[in-house]
């Protein structure tokens, strides 16, 4: 918690998002400071809440709605329910975008617009609002009606092609992440230019229409590696853990588990070799450079230095290789990261109070050491309508009575 000021202060945000994108985007706003609004349909809610592998337990310790997968995109929020195919629900939402600044949603493509709800219906009650849709292939294309999830995107955008097991060895083949990275990524690429079109409203005045597609996202986040392809017209090989940057780096083995070494520049490598007490490979040809090194001799590498490794522990390892000014890092499995003095240190865990369960524990946000406008975790992910008196009766004008007819008839 902190008191300083935050960055979108004043700013609204609908958030119409379901599953990991596009609330993630919103998460990422309302970390900084941004108002957000998240909607779900009632008695329903974000499909998320029924994903991931583990929830808060309820009063009876069943497994609640709180799911592990919806508490990772939408803390900070404000939660309303409402059914968006009726009209009473299409209204509550216009009076909502008429207040706010951004809208998220992430139907497909043109559900919305049957409804009433997309961008050139809200834009003629409120000009200046800045639209952000979010889909699997985009807005328009032969592809732009087809529903998509993450996995789709890493098999098809070529990430899964360079991540696996090389051929050649036991388990060979493509790999999926074990996380959303996609979705990730397209959440991080949407509020980048939900940012920028604050900024150029900021401006000009005037809002825009923002379409992000996860399948653009999953060919740009192979990055480098794709790049590589488009320069030499030769397809990267999968390289397990081995680092596509140069090397040797790879996990190697210690006296009691793993750890990264990447020795990627020659410097880094002949300062390895020194702390081995193995100078002569300085001078072997088979390790004469990062490429050598790194791909074509990799195993061979490796093998070297496991035979040094294997007699010391990780954190002998770790010490003796940044002695010397080599990158390393110990291998952590999920409850070790949170032991690691480095994570304690910068808060990436945060703990709150949460209706359900008494307290959760949240990832800390990334953007929590801006000097002046820091992200700041300051409520809980909501529980489904938890907010539904307060933004119908107070943000809108709706009368109690107003309120417990909608709810009796499942608007809300």
């Amino acid at each position: 918690m902190t008191n300083k000021k935050s960055a979108l202060d004043g700013i609204r945000v609908l958030d119409l998002g379901r599953v990991l994108a596009a609330p993630f985007t919103g998460q990422m706003l309302a970390d900084l400071g941004a108002d957000v609004i998240k909607v779900e349909r009632p008695g329903v809610g974000d499909d998320s809440r029924g994903y991931g592998f583990s929830a808060l337990p309820d009063a009876d310790g069943k497994r609640s709605r709180e799911s592990s997968f919806y508490l990772c995109a939408n803390r900070n929020k404000r939660a309303i329910t409402c059914d968006l195919t009726t009209a009473e629900g299409q209204e509550i939402i216009r009076k909502l975008a008429k207040t706010s600044d951004v809208v998220i949603e992430n139907y497909k493509v043109g559900d919305l617009k049957r409804r009433g709800l997309d961008y050139e219906s809200l834009k003629s009650i409120n000009p200046r609002l800045i639209y952000c849709s979010i889909t699997g292939f985009g807005q328009s294309g032969p592809s732009a009606p087809m529903p998509g999830f993450d996995g789709l995107f890493q098999a098809s955008g070529g990430m899964m092609a360079v991540t696996g097991i090389p051929e050649g060895r036991p388990g060979a083949g493509p790999l999926k992440a074990g996380p959303s990275l996609v979705d990730v990524f397209t959440g991080h690429n949407a509020a980048a230019a939900i940012l920028a079109a604050l900024f150029h409203r900021e401006r000009t005045g005037e809002g825009q229409y923002i379409d992000i597609a996860l399948l653009d996202c999953s060919i740009a986040i192979t990055s480098h590696i794709m790049q590589d392809y488009l320069v030499s017209g030769v397809v990267p090989p999968r390289l397990g853990n081995g680092g596509n940057g140069g090397g040797p780096a790879d996990l190697v083995r210690s006296k009691d588990g793993l750890v990264y070494i990447s020795a990627g520049s020659d410097k880094n490598w002949q300062n390895l070799c020194v702390v081995m007490n193995k100078a002569h490979l300085i001078d072997e040809p088979r390790f004469a450079t990062s490429h050598l090194r790194g791909k074509e001799n990799l195993g061979a590498a490796i093998a070297e230095i496991e035979e040094w490794s294997t007699r010391y522990t990780s954190d002998e390892l770790v010490e003796m290789v940044n002695s010397v000014g080599c990158p390393i890092a110990k291998y952590n499995d999920l409850p070790a990261v949170w032991e690691d003095p480095q994570v304690k240190y910068r808060h990436l865990k945060v703990h709150l109070d949460h209706p359900v369960g008494g307290g959760v524990d949240l990832i800390g946000s990334p953007l929590a050491q801006m000097s002046a406008t820091p992200a700041t975790i300051r409520m809980p992910p909501p529980t489904m309508g938890q907010h539904n008196v307060e933004l119908l009766r107070e943000e809108l004008g709706y009368s109690d009575e107003t309120i417990a007819d909608l709810r009796a008839r499942k608007v809300i």
